[in-house]
């Protein structure tokens, strides 16, 4: 499956002229990194991937629209990925890339 290329647009509306800024395909999708550090995506498995800070992944997971992020049969700590539908309208959106941004920022 292809990223979803109107999410990726979104995000790039949703990212704006955000400092550091670059895109690069990855994982079957599209990134979109802060400072060399990834931010979000638009993941070729549908919906967002996006970097939460570890300590908050947990309690953002809902079991329905976000999910731990799983690579290699290994859940990932500090990645999500939310479905499609949790996405739908821009503040949705833009709440998960200030979460992805202020991730990805933190690393430094």
């Amino acid at each position: 499956m292809a990223y979803d290329e109107e999410l990726a647009d979104r995000l790039r509306e949703a990212l704006g002229a955000e400092p550091g800024l670059s895109e690069k395909r990855m994982f079957g999708g599209l990134a979109f990194l802060v400072e060399g550090h990834m931010a979000v995506a638009a993941s070729g498995q549908g919906g967002l991937m996006v970097r939460v800070d570890p300590a908050t992944s947990e309690e953002l997971v809902d079991g329905v629209l976000v999910e731990r992020v799983v690579m290699r049969g290994r859940e990932m700590d500090g990645w999500l990925r939310v479905a499609s539908a949790a996405v739908d309208d821009d503040e949705a959106l833009r709440e998960w890339v200030v979460r992805g941004v202020a991730a990805a920022r933190a690393l430094g």
